[in-house]
């Protein structure tokens, strides 16, 4: 299969990602990775972090991922100007990491330039060791390969957390999307119980975001899955089939998703529903 073929369907902005009659602001940005990971890195601030920035306790702080023409939207009502001014903690609207990505993505996709998100884990915060996280790739032609870009460490979030590498082309290891990470478990070469968000640890939130990943490399960033505060402890126990089922997504994108897009596309037709929902997870 052709490069064409398999990096395609990122070419074009989907449903979030679509700026919309705001594709105005893009004018002016940066064109290549780096820098627009820059621009989008002062753009929002991560709800987790509000109290490191100062952010007072009486602002609320609105987690819920957004589009990205809703967050132009904010980015306009929060501060006129371009979207390079400078722009204090207070003038930024709250998001997590996915919103970051999503962003991104917008903009290197308005600027022609493959890219599309991925959902897995990332070694560089400070608990758990492999932390749940979104980032956004973009497709670099002349090297034949997808590159990693984390859009959510600014100046101040890479200070307090020690980062010196390039966080518009991250190194190996610092993150592994939710089919490598998967692998990784499945080996013995990690433990499952490190991966995870706060208290969610384990192969079933593995899981949660292998499904994820797999629905985004489909262009569906968000779902049902998301729901997975909401699971029951029966929905966290993996059967045999279930884990074979993991085994099996795992296969198709822990390199990279570069798989046929109609059958990715099958894949994830068969999981829409978390078996939370639906009382069991679909099997193919």
């Amino acid at each position: 299969m052709s490069t064409a073929e398999t990096t395609e369907p990122y070419s074009a902005q989907d449903v979030l990602t679509d700026p919309g009659a705001l594709a105005y602001l893009y004018e002016g940005l940066p064109v290549d990775a780096p820098p627009l990971r820059n621009v989008v890195s002062e753009l929002i601030l991560h709800v987790a972090w509000a109290d490191s920035y100062g952010i007072g306790p009486e602002v609320p702080r609105i987690r819920d991922t957004q589009a990205v023409a809703e967050r132009l939207r904010l980015a306009l009502a929060a501060h006129a100007g371009p979207l390079t001014a400078p722009r204090t903690p207070s003038q930024r609207s709250f998001g997590t990491c996915r919103d970051f990505a999503l962003l991104l993505c917008s903009m290197l996709r308005h600027r022609s330039v493959r890219a599309r998100l991925r959902c897995g884990f990332a070694t560089y915060f400070a608990s758990p060791k492999y932390a749940d996280h979104w980032i956004c790739e973009y497709w670099k032609p002349a090297e034949k390969r997808w590159a990693m870009a984390d859009a959510q460490l600014d100046q101040f979030h890479r200070g307090q957390l020690g980062i010196d590498f390039d966080c518009a082309d991250l190194p190996s290891g610092k993150f592994y999307n939710a089919g490598e990470a998967w692998m990784l478990a499945r080996s013995g070469s990690a433990d499952p119980e490190l991966f995870g968000q706060g208290d969610a640890r384990g192969l079933w939130f593995m899981r949660v975001d292998l499904v994820r990943d797999l629905l985004a490399l489909n262009n569906q960033e968000m779902s049902a899955w998301d729901s997975w505060r909401a699971a029951t402890e029966a929905s966290k126990i993996l059967s045999d089939d279930d884990i074979a089922l993991c085994d099996r997504i795992a296969n198709r994108t822990a390199r990279g998703g570069d798989e046929r897009p109609s059958d990715l596309r099958e894949l994830a037709s068969q999981l829409q529903s978390p078996p939370w929902d639906c009382g069991r997870l679909a099997r193919s």
